[in-house]
């Protein structure tokens, strides 16, 4: 059995891992740190931190395997500067503080086209998140790169809503890669590629998410 540190257990998509890795006989216990406190359960540890300031030396930082699923919004974040602080710095570290205390494989929820020399902030951001996470040596990392990912967020994204809808409606016409990916799929699949632990680097593009969860 295996330790799981979850990044990002608060939002749409590490909501639904943090449910499945609780619930998942592989799993002794879940450590996810967040800004607020979860509801409670016996195989949870809920660190609650400032990403600003994480407590490097904490004994939680001990795991075998990491889910990043951290993710912001420039219109959140109140800046381009402090949405790559969030969005790169934050589960960079955080990775680092993990991979140096024993953990051997990440996954990562990117996004279609990341790209750490795309003209776009967002596809940028992740592509440059992508890169940091790359060097660190993980025995095994797994990117998922979903297109809109559809679920109920915690916040309201108007914009993403709009695509939302605009997709369904339009599905029969679009490309299989460009559709919505059900965050219930993108959690199954970083759990599976997290606990299995395969070596190398794996990345896998939106159209293939729900296959391989």
């Amino acid at each position: 059995m295996k330790t799981l540190l979850v990044l990002g257990a608060t939002g749409l998509v590490g909501g639904q891992v943090l449910q499945r890795a609780l619930r998942d006989e592989r799993v002794s216990s879940v450590v996810a740190p967040t800004r607020r406190a979860l509801p409670t359960h016996s195989r949870l540890n809920n660190p609650i931190v400032d990403f600003e300031q994480l407590p490097e030396q904490a004994d939680w930082w001990h795991c075998h395997a990491v889910i990043c699923a951290m993710g912001s919004t420039r219109r959140k974040a109140g800046s381009a500067e402090a949405f790559q602080r969030a969005d790169i710095d934050y589960p960079a570290h955080a990775a680092t503080l993990a991979r140096a205390a024993g953990a051997t494989s990440l996954a990562l929820t990117s996004s279609l086209g990341a790209n750490s020399d795309s003209g776009n902030l967002y596809l940028r951001t992740k592509g440059m998140l992508e890169d940091r996470l790359a060097d660190l040596g993980f025995r095994s990392l797994t990117i998922l790169r979903p297109s809109i990912i559809a679920g109920e967020r915690p916040e309201s994204r108007p914009l993403e809503s709009v695509g939302l809808r605009a997709l369904e409606w339009l599905e029969p016409l679009v490309p299989a890669r460009y559709r919505s990916v059900a965050a219930t799929d993108i959690a199954d699949c970083l759990l599976a590629r997290a606990l299995a632990d395969r070596a190398g680097l794996t990345i896998i593009e939106s159209d293939e998410i729900a296959r391989q969860a």
